[in-house]
């Protein structure tokens, strides 16, 4: 369910935007869908696992609200990453 900290370091190398990032919403983002991905494997082999269920309805918000937030502030930035990470069909 959580990811390992080579998996996080990877990501955020991957996704930062300045030497120093950790913590744009890009990175954020990114974190976040791969945590998604992994519950959502879960969720197919544990239909009644109703805890994780909430809680990947959790990040699922908190993933919205940062794309929102970053569709609003950096347009080409939001469509970026939303191609690079497969968000949208």
């Amino acid at each position: 369910m959580t990811i390992t900290k080579e998996r996080k370091q990877e990501l955020v190398q991957e996704f930062k935007t300045g030497d120093d990032d950790t913590g744009s919403p890009q990175v954020q983002i990114a974190i976040l869908t791969t945590r998604i991905n992994s519950l959502t494997e879960h969720m197919r082999t544990h239909k009644k696992d109703y805890a994780t269920r909430r809680g990947l309805l959790a990040l699922v918000s908190r993933r919205r609200r940062l794309l929102d937030y970053l569709r609003k502030h950096n347009p080409q930035a939001y469509l970026d990453i939303i191609g690079r990470l497969g968000i949208r069909k």
